[in-house]
């Protein structure tokens, strides 16, 4: 008996003493390659097929459209391109990732954004802004009159805060500095960091920075957002707030700076109002009742204030604010909106006024629908909130009477977000281990 236990605890520590020297060898892994502490989905390979298929989507734009989209597309094929090249000549080399997704981001937003902002007639989104920020500067409203809503492009269909990025030019700005465009970029670019930095598992891990750095040069130079924000469309800055609120709200902690974001994009388009029903459900299905409340409160707080102050002038006419970004949105309005993608919505508003009012009805019941859905088995956290807003959001632009394509970068955004944030199992806030060397983004 007394030999068999002594036996048994030899076997027992040398176990133990196998199990540290295992341990000590993963640390030494880890201290050496530091990108396998925290794997990052993209990898080499999967860089090197997202441009190559963003060098075909430029390549065959540049051949099927015009004016503005077509010099986007020029200026983004070569970007893309030449980023794939690199990626695909250095994959047996040690060269950090972000040199080539910069190329990307110098050939499909930075220099693309430069050559229209400089040398082509502003796009008709960028006239717009640029007046509303005037008329915000002047008679502080950013929306005409019904009586001077000549054309389609007198209307304004955004929310007051989106004046703001033609504010340098109603100051006195010009060339580059004075085009809404850069300062749409700067910002959306600021925010898309900023979301990637608080999903993060770490804030002060070299691993994590460079992930999130390369995960903010990868998504900027994307097609989802620098193709927008190229010809001047305003959607990066607001899809960028909702990632900000969906990393942020993931937390607890973090519920009042999630629904003052969600607010500020609230001030700035009517696409983001759609967000704010899916987070109060999530919110009440996780934490509760008041703090569903507590959000849904601040957030439009929030952004009512932001739109009294900033366009004080437009309580005195409501209908004018009615006009511009309900109506013509819908394509209800005298002058009839240039969103009209051949999309289910759009096909049946063209057969004539029954069939615009069944096109309205129809996305009216689907709201609906969303909505019962919402009580009847709501989110119950923020990866769950992306993927209902996405499906939502992508039913709602088909349905709609007057669309377009471009819509669906709303959808296509929060996807990727999905993918590109997705931790992988284990404990919250604890490093990724993976047990054999992969070849990971990290190494940005």
């Amino acid at each position: 008996m007394g030999t068999g236990t002594v036996e048994r605890t030899q076997v027992e520590a040398d176990k133990g003493r196998t199990q540290v020297e295992a341990d000590k060898g993963r640390t030494q892994i880890y201290d050496n390659h530091p990108a396998l502490i925290h794997q990052h989905w993209l990898s080499r390979n999967r860089l090197l097929a997202a441009n190559g298929a963003f060098t075909i989507y430029a390549t065959a734009l540049a051949v099927d459209t015009g004016h503005a989209d077509r010099t986007w597309a020029l200026w983004a094929a070569v970007g893309y391109g030449v980023t794939t090249l690199i990626i695909w000549l250095t994959r047996h080399k040690n060269v950090p990732l972000i040199w080539p997704m910069l190329v990307a981001l110098a050939g499909a937003l930075a220099a693309p954004v430069t050559w229209l902002a400089t040398r082509v007639a502003p796009t008709p989104e960028v006239q717009v802004i640029s007046r509303s920020a005037t008329l915000l500067l002047q008679h502080g409203t950013p929306y005409l009159p019904q009586g001077e809503l000549a054309t389609w492009l007198s209307y304004n269909p955004y929310l007051p805060l989106m004046a703001l990025f033609g504010m340098p030019k109603a100051l006195g700005a010009t060339g580059l500095f004075g085009d809404p465009r850069l300062w749409l970029t700067a910002t959306s670019i600021a925010l898309i960091g900023a979301a990637f930095m608080v999903a993060a598992p770490h804030r002060h891990c070299d691993s994590c920075r460079r992930n999130v750095l390369l995960s903010t040069v990868f998504f900027a130079a994307s097609p989802v957002i620098a193709f927008p924000l190229a010809v001047g469309i305003t959607d990066p800055p607001v899809i960028a707030l909702m990632f900000l609120t969906l990393a942020l709200i993931a937390r607890p902690s973090g519920l009042f700076r999630a629904a003052v974001a969600l607010g500020v994009a609230c001030a700035m388009k009517a696409t983001a109002w759609p967000a704010v029903p899916v987070f109060t459900a999530m919110l009440a299905a996780r934490d509760g009742a008041r703090s569903a409340w507590r959000f849904i409160g601040v957030t439009i707080l929030v952004a009512g204030v932001l739109a009294v102050a900033l366009a004080p002038t437009a309580l005195v006419d409501p209908y004018a604010f009615l006009q511009n970004t309900v109506l013509f949105p819908l394509g209800l309005s005298a002058h009839k909106t240039p969103a009209a993608s051949p999309l289910p919505g759009h096909l049946l508003a063209m057969t004539g006024m029954a069939g615009h009012w069944a096109a309205v009805g129809l996305l009216v019941a689907a709201g609906l629908g969303f909505a019962v859905s919402l009580i009847i088995r709501p989110p119950t956290d923020a990866r769950a909130v992306a993927w209902r807003l996405a499906l939502g959001l992508a039913v709602m632009f088909t349905l709609a009477p007057a669309t377009r394509w471009g819509y669906f970068v709303y959808p296509i955004g929060l996807a990727g977000w999905m993918v590109l944030t997705r931790q992988a199992p284990g404990t919250p806030g604890e490093p990724r281990s993976i047990a054999v060397p992969a070849q990971a983004g990290s190494r940005a």
